[in-house]
C-alpha cells in the first residue's frame, strides 16, 4: 500500500506565554499544501527502512515511522514485518512538519491495511504522543492550533486556486535559537479573526513572532521573504520556525522569477 504524506504551513504565529513547564503556548493556523512524501509499506521477513531523496539526518530506527510500528506493536496491535519505503520531499528543518505528517500517515495507512479498528480520534491521540503537531495530519484539514501546538479548533479557511512557492534555503534554525529574542504577548490582531480577511490585508494583520529573532540571525531567510513580495506575492512568511518561506500568488510564478532562489530547495503548487 502506498500514501502521500503532505506538508503544512504556518499562517500567522504567536507566542502567547511562557508556561510553568518551560514550554510555550502558541497561537497558529495550519494549513496543508500538497508538497508530499510517498510512502510504501509491504510485509515482509524482517522489518527494514529505506530513505530515498533528500537526505534524513539521525538513525533509521529513530524515524517516526518505524517509532509508529513499535508503539502499535506496544499496544497490542498484530503488525507483522514490514518492508518500508520512505520517498522524503518535504525538506526536514523547515517549518513545514514533514516527520509528523509521515508518522500520521503511516498510522491511519496501517490501521486500513491490518484493520485495527481505531478511529480517527484514537489516531489522533496515539500519534500526539510522537510530536505535538502529528494529531494535524490524521485529516490534515485547516485548524486553529494553541496550546504548545497541540490543540486543535477547525476552521473554515479554503486558499483554492492560490499559487503558493515555497523556498528553503540551507540555513539551519534549531528551536531553541527560534525562541531567543520572543518575547510572548497576545497578539494586538485576533488571528481567528485576522485570517478570515482577504488574504490581500494579511500583511497588515497576520504575523509570525518567530521572524523577530530568526531574520536578524539569518539574513538569507529574511531576504527570501523580500524578493517573493517584490516578485509579486500577496502575502509572504516563514512558516513556523523556519527556515522555510512561503509567498501566495494570485498567477502562477514565471519559471525565470522561481529560478532566481537557486540552489534553494524550491516548491511551487496549487492550492
Amino acid at each position: 500500500m502506498k500514501t502521500f504524506p503532505c506538508a503544512k504551513i504556518n499562517l500567522g504565529l504567536y507566542v502567547t506565554e511562557r508556561r510553568p513547564d518551560g514550554y510555550h503556548n502558541l497561537e497558529t493556523v495550519f494549513y496543508p499544501i500538497p508538497l508530499r512524501d510517498e510512502l510504501e509499506v509491504k510485509q515482509a521477513d524482517g522489518d527494514e527502512l529505506l530513505i530515498e531523496g533528500i537526505p534524513v539526518a539521525g538513525n533509521v530506527e529513530d524515524n517516526l515511522v518505524m517509532r509508529v510500528v513499535r508503539k502499535l506493536r506496544d499496544e497490542g496491535h498484530p503488525i507483522p514485518p514490514l518492508r518500508i519505503r520512505l520517498r522524503k520531499n518535504i525538506p526536514s528543518g523547515a517549518g513545514l512538519g514533514g516527520g509528523s505528517s509521515d508518522a500520521a500517515y503511516m498510522m491511519a495507512m496501517l490501521n486500513e491495511m491490518f484493520r485495527l479498528g481505531l478511529s480517527t480520534e484514537e489516531m489522533e491521540r496515539s500519534v500526539s504522543r510522537l510530536g505535538a503537531d502529528c494529531a494535524f495530519f490524521v485529516k490534515s484539514r485547516p485548524v486553529l492550533a494553541h496550546g504548545i501546538g497541540d490543540q486543535f479548533t477547525p476552521i473554515s479557511l479554503d486558499l483554492s486556486g492560490w499559487f503558493i512557492l515555497l523556498v528553503k534555503p540551507g540555513d539551519f534554525i534549531s528551536t531553541r535559537e527560534a525562541y531567543q529574542g520572543v518575547h510572548p504577548q497576545q497578539p494586538q490582531h485576533k488571528l481567528a479573526e485576522s485570517i478570515q480577511h482577504p488574504v490581500e490585508q494579511w500583511p497588515e494583520l497576520v504575523e509570525n513572532d518567530f521572524e523577530s529573532s530568526v531574520f536578524p540571525l539569518h539574513p538569507t531567510v529574511a531576504d527570501i521573504k523580500r524578493q517573493l513580495y517584490d516578485g509579486g506575492a500577496l502575502y509572504a512568511a516563514m512558516s513556523g520556525s523556519g527556515s522555510s518561506v512561503f509567498g501566495l500568488f494570485r498567477e502562477r510564478p514565471s519559471d525565470t522569477f522561481v529560478d532566481t532562489f537557486a540552489p534553494h530547495f524550491t516548491f511551487v503548487g496549487i492550492l
